[in-house]
């Protein structure tokens, strides 16, 4: 790897784990009536998301996979044009 490549595995991870943060956060937060209109708009946003813990978790998994993939794919496609 060159010195001034990103890694893309670690990106992708680090996005993941980000994106199911805030989303058990979010999902916390609608529960106790905070950002509700924000938790609103994620559940349109995400199709597993929910209120409830089941769909919490399910967002989370979603968001997960979303995470990786977007921080993965944006590490690969700096690299190529480095």
């Amino acid at each position: 790897m060159a010195k001034n490549e990103l890694n893309s595995l670690a990106l992708g991870y680090a996005g993941a784990t980000l994106s199911a943060i805030c989303m058990l956060l979010l999902g916390i937060g609608a529960n106790l009536g905070v950002y509700l209109a924000a938790a609103e708009q994620m559940a349109k946003w995400h199709m597993f998301f929910t209120f409830t813990p089941l769909g919490i978790l399910a967002g989370i998994v979603e968001a997960s996979i979303w995470g990786f993939l977007g921080g993965y794919v944006f590490g690969w496609l700096y690299n190529k044009f480095v």
